[in-house]
């Protein structure tokens, strides 16, 4: 039957159709609308990221300064290249990492489990360098070289370590690197290293250096481009993991860090701590130029090698340099203090002369004992029998203790504390080293604000009563210097009544105190320091006579500092050897040189030493003869002396 007509829709075809028709409008209008936004609103935030993506940056670490000694000939502590081995595991096929870290330990040796234990924890990360081995010598990396096809993803890293020239000589004063902690992390990087101790701390900032930075484009997104190095440590980069060069975008060359260079002598270093070696001495000795401060020694023993901080593998070395008994990282030079004992007579007989409480023809008598009147206790003199009538410059010629006993009541605490400030006694020196320490000089003030809060209901500990002044009259009791400090006092005495300011960084330059000594004053002491070393007068001889060297003008003044009082010690009876080593007292010499240029400034401590004369002065006198007679100094040691002695 023939058709009469179109066909008829069904019934909401066209309501469907066109709610389709919306619905692609509005899709089409969200598309465009979003593009928009990608492509004209936010395109610029957008292109940064894919620029990010396409692009990787690696740091370039900056070599460390140099601490050189006077002058570029002698360096003490620059850098050197050391050698890593890296793993990169996404280069190795699983079946592989294990053959590859079994090869590596035949081949050069390496812990194992350490190495399977940094490739577990890099899994996120698999483009990561893992270092297999630090610091490999020479000869493993010919090896490494020679079976390179065993060993997928291995490569050698070329890095910059710090070396210190000498060893373990002037450790203490140069200083060892130690890596940041996690309180540290928004001012360096993590894995950094940076100066901990000495003039690597001091210094950190200026020794540092700048980062510089590798810019690479990347082909791919799932890894991180490896940065290599050649065998002269400079840096490029690997190919993708397709092969394709990787194309460096940008690079800035970090820039070393500045260079200092030090007043140190390093030959009388060395040889200062040779001698206490030698001597089987725990102890410390301080040499100064007497006219401008510059140190040329600050030797401490035991000493460590700060090598053992920025080398792997020597974890026993490091520990006994944190944690051993003796503490060899601390300079007993400036970081502790001791009893100065009659050193301090020194000191004493500037400030009595100066404030007239004595002058040259003054006496005590000296029986060999004291007392104070009211008081039932014995001082006495280290001389039992006593050295009779006494003046200035025989008691400081022989040490007499009777005589100081009385100029030191004169005195008062309260001026012996003003003079010793004077002569930078009990306070720390403002040498340019770390956690220096200041010791004590006491006074009526702060052993009231000692003891009142002790005794807050006993007034009478409050006060200081003159037995404690005898006491500290010979530099006892609660009185406490460096050998630094002593070197200084020494200093001031010798260049003519200037307290120096020491320090290590030739570009401080001298820093003298204004002139605080008479004349007069200083021929006085001068002559009784003369006249302790010089053995050729008739007897009786001074106690330093060990110290004498014939041609030279030395002068000199011994010490010895009780660790517990006599009494604990009778128990030992009379031969000194008997006697617990740490229950032994402190051995001091202090000494100067008049005639010879640089004219030095001389501090000896010997740990219980027992004796100042024999411990001592033979000590400084080895110095003495090494630092005139031995060698000359370099030229750039002598350091303008502006403002020299008189």
């Amino acid at each position: 039957m023939a058709q009469t007509g179109q066909k008829k829709r069904p019934d909401g075809v066209t309501a469907r159709v066109r709610f389709v028709m919306i619905g692609l409008v509005l899709a089409m209008s969200v598309l465009v609308v979003r593009l928009w936004d990608l492509q004209v609103v936010h395109w610029f935030d957008y292109a940064q990221m894919a620029e990010y993506n396409r692009l990787r940056p690696e740091r370039l670490k900056a070599p460390r300064g140099t601490i050189y000694g006077p002058d570029e000939s002698i360096v003490l502590a620059d850098n050197r290249s050391a050698c890593d081995l890296v793993i990169v595991p996404a280069e190795c096929r699983p079946m592989e990492i294990d053959a590859v870290i079994e090869k590596l330990d035949e081949l050069v040796g390496i812990d194992e489990a350490a190495l399977r234990r940094k490739i577990e924890e890099s899994k996120s990360r698999p483009y990561r360098q893992v270092v297999a081995k630090q610091d490999v010598s020479r000869n493993d990396l010919m090896r490494v070289e020679e079976f390179a096809y065993a060993l997928p993803g291995v490569f050698p890293v070329a890095r910059p370590q710090r070396r210190y020239v000498y060893g373990d000589t002037a450790g203490q004063i140069l200083g060892y690197l130690g890596e940041v902690g996690e309180d540290e992390l928004g001012k360096y990087k993590l894995g950094d290293l940076i100066g901990r101790s000495g003039l690597e701390q001091v210094y950190e900032s200026a020794m540092r250096g700048t980062d510089g930075q590798l810019v690479v484009s990347v082909y791919r997104t799932d890894r991180r481009p490896q940065l290599r190095t050649d065998a002269l440590g400079r840096a490029y980069v690997g190919v993708d993991s397709y092969g394709r060069q990787l194309e460096q975008e940008f690079r800035v060359d970090p820039e070393a860090g500045g260079s200092i260079f030090t007043t140190l002598d390093i030959g009388l270093q060395a040889r200062c701590e040779e001698i206490l070696e030698d001597a089987r001495a725990i102890g410390a000795i301080a040499v100064l130029n007497a006219d401008t401060g510059a140190v040329l020694t600050l030797a401490s023993t035991p000493g460590y090698d700060p090598s053992v901080f920025v080398t792997h593998g020597r974890a026993r070395d490091r520990e006994e340099a944190l944690v051993g008994k003796l503490k060899p990282m601390r300079s007993r030079a400036y970081q502790e203090a001791y009893p100065p004992a009659s050193v301090f007579k020194v000191m004493l007989a500037v400030a009595a002369l100066e404030e007239g409480v004595i002058d040259e023809n003054t006496t005590h008598y000296c029986p060999g004992r004291f007392r104070l009147d009211g008081v039932n206790q014995v001082w006495r003199c280290w001389k039992s029998s006593g050295h009779g009538n006494i003046s200035v410059v025989d008691a400081l010629a022989f040490s007499c203790d009777v005589f100081f006993y009385n100029v030191g009541l004169a005195l008062g605490v309260d001026r012996i504390n003003e003079w010793a400030a004077k002569f930078g006694l009990g306070r720390p020196t403002g040498i340019d080293l770390p956690h220096e320490v200041s010791g004590l000089i006491p006074s009526r003030d702060w052993w009231d604000q000692v003891r009142r809060p002790q005794y807050p209901d006993e007034p009478w500990e409050w006060r200081w009563y003159p037995g404690k002044t005898v006491n500290l009259a010979i530099g006892q009791g609660e009185a406490t210097t460096t050998p630094l400090q002593n070197a200084m006092m020494m200093a001031a005495v010798i260049n003519g009544g200037r307290r120096p300011r020491p320090f290590v960084n030739m570009s401080l330059g001298p820093e003298l105190s204004e002139d605080f000594i008479g004349d007069r004053t200083i021929d006085l002491v001068h002559r009784g320091m003369r006249k302790c070393v010089d053995k050729d007068r008739s007897p009786p001889t001074g106690t330093g006579k060990a110290a004498k060297i014939p041609g030279m003008i030395i002068l000199g003044k011994t010490g010895t500092a009780q660790i517990v009082s006599r009494k604990q010690l009778i128990k030992y009876g009379k031969d000194e050897n008997n006697i617990p080593y740490f229950l032994r007292d402190h051995a001091w010499f202090v000494a100067g040189v008049l005639d010879r240029e640089p004219r030095i400034a001389v501090s000896v401590l010997v740990e219980h030493g027992l004796h100042g004369s024999s411990a001592a002065a033979p000590l400084a006198k080895l110095v003495i003869e090494y630092f005139y007679a031995s060698r000359q100094p370099p030229a750039a040691l002598q350091v303008a002396q502006e403002g020299g002695a008189r």
